[in-house]
């Protein structure tokens, strides 16, 4: 089993990343950080009978690599009660793969899991909820399964290394991973 982190953070070892590094110790995944990468907003041409045309960018060897794992392991800062641009706008192109002649994107989905994390300030406990409610929706949508999700509480850099609840958990599912990844 391959695990495929998703960062959506824009900044560089921000809180995301560090609750991300501390969950994931000693459990081999991939990383993609998706700010050092140039993925562009999706044009919709979903129902027209040329269907989506090509884009320049880096989305397709994103994708690739989205396709070769079996965990998909998605983390994002709570951005104005959302997930993060870059990772709406890499999961908005998910509709162009859908008509990809190439692959079958809903058949290798459907066998895949995923994990949540999210990361934010205020009241963020409450607040992140409707994320999760959004990427359980679209693992529903494309039959993926979903393993859980963890939220922790930082807003400065750094100040994630303070929420012992979220520290607590990444524990927890640390162990989770290692079994999961290792057999």
């Amino acid at each position: 089993m391959k695990m495929l982190v998703m960062n959506g953070s824009s900044r560089n070892h921000g809180n995301t990343e560090i609750l991300t590094e501390h969950l994931l110790t000693g459990v081999p995944a991939y990383h993609v950080h998706l700010r050092e990468h140039h993925i562009k907003p999706i044009v919709d041409q979903r129902h027209e009978d040329s269907g989506f045309h090509d884009v320049d960018d880096d989305y397709e060897s994103i994708i690739q690599k989205v396709l070769e794992h079996d965990l998909l392991f998605f983390a994002t800062p709570l951005y104005w009660y959302g997930m993060s641009g870059q990772l709406k706008n890499f999961i908005d192109r998910w509709s162009q793969s859908l008509r990809n002649k190439n692959y079958d994107l809903r058949s290798a989905m459907a066998q895949k899991e995923a994990f949540f994390l999210v990361v934010g300030g205020d009241q963020i406990h409450r607040k992140a909820l409707p994320v999760i409610e959004q990427f359980y929706y679209i693992c529903d949508f494309l039959h993926i399964k979903p393993l859980g999700y963890l939220i922790g509480q930082g807003t400065k850099p750094g100040e994630i290394i303070k929420d012992r609840r979220a520290l607590a958990e990444s524990k927890y599912w640390n162990k989770f991973f290692q079994d999961k990844l290792n057999g």
